[in-house]
């Protein structure tokens, strides 16, 4: 009987019985025609792995191909309420030109789910263009909304019409306080969601950038707390990071922020807060190029992302210089 062999198999030690390349290989469950060996720094042919004895000592490298790109950004998809996305940028389908640019701009921010509002029918002309004939509910997830509702009672009763027209349950909630902010009314807010989710609705919330308020609506069964970065429409940016990143910090929920974004900036430092996300609408809508802003802020969001993912350096009060002084001339 052979002596069994010492190799060094992708640098980990093996001891092994096989006589060739091709044996080993086999006794590693791998098919010998899906990889490449490299032995002792010399590639060794696929078609003369049969032929290839081992040797005592032998340092082999064998590999394959897998899924391009960094493992550590492989699977960065976010899950609210038993759904699960790969974008993390959230449009909405108002102010503008029409439906075709809305459907264009959706495509190029490479949005999952778009928000709805809920309107009435125009029955004088019932054959008029709808959002369903360019964005399809089959393949993008509709959100529907309460925009323009003062009320829990308003908002309740335009969700459960959501619901009969389309069976939705996972929605969208906002139930303003006034019309010049529309910040929101948190009391509504808080009781319009509690009816919701005792109705098997999953409520994701428009909220004021609060903590308190924000772990209130979570227990009150919130699939997802949406706060303010400023008033919507206004572009301004996230007023307060730091309340978005308390948020962030405290919930059980994803937290994506809702209103307020201006440019790509802004949807990068939401991302860089430790959001799980960002709705916008205005942003793209009413940018002098709406589609070249989409992908801008597609672009943005998966930069602030990988940001947050990797961590940033520290910040310090002083320089610190790159290069290193010893040495120096």
């Amino acid at each position: 009987m052979t002596a069994p062999l010492t190799l060094t198999v992708n640098g980990e030690t093996r001891r092994t019985e096989a006589s060739t390349i091709a044996r080993l290989v086999e006794e590693l469950d791998l098919t010998p025609a899906k990889v490449a060996v490299e032995r002792n720094g010399i590639i060794v042919p696929r078609s003369t792995l049969g032929d290839a004895a081992l040797a005592d000592g032998d340092v082999l490298e064998i590999v394959h191909f897998v899924g391009g790109g960094d493992e550590t950004f492989a699977d960065d998809s976010w899950e609210v309420a038993g759904h699960r996305f790969s974008s993390r940028l959230i449009v909405g389908t108002g102010k503008y030109k029409d439906f075709a640019q809305n459907a264009a701009a959706m495509e190029a921010a490479g949005a999952e789910i778009v928000t709805v509002a809920v309107r009435r029918v125009n029955v004088s002309d019932p054959k008029a263009p709808m959002l369903t004939d360019y964005i399809d509910p089959k393949k993008v997830t509709y959100l529907p909304n309460t925009a323009g509702c003062f009320t829990a009672e308003d908002a309740v009763r335009t969700l459960r019409l959501a619901r009969e027209a389309g069976g939705w349950e996972l929605v969208k909630l906002e139930v303003l306080g006034e019309a010049r902010t529309l910040y929101p009314d948190m009391r509504e807010t808080l009781k319009a969601t509690e009816t919701l989710v005792a109705e098997g609705f999953k409520p994701m919330v428009y909220c004021t950038d609060d903590p308190i308020a924000a772990k209130q609506l979570e227990e009150a069964g919130a699939v997802a707390v949406m706060p303010l970065g400023a008033p919507i429409g206004s572009g301004l940016g996230i007023q307060n990071r730091v309340t978005i990143r308390l948020i962030v910090e405290g919930a059980n929920v994803p937290v994506l922020v809702d209103a307020g974004v201006g440019t790509a900036s802004d949807a990068a430092v939401a991302m860089e807060l430790g959001c799980d996300g960002v709705l916008m609408n205005t942003a793209i809508a009413e940018a002098k190029d709406p589609i070249r802003m989409a992908r801008a802020m597609k672009l943005a969001v998966e930069a602030g992302r990988h940001a947050y993912l990797a961590g940033r350096m520290g910040t310090r009060k002083y320089a610190d210089p790159s290069s290193p002084l010893a040495g120096l001339i």
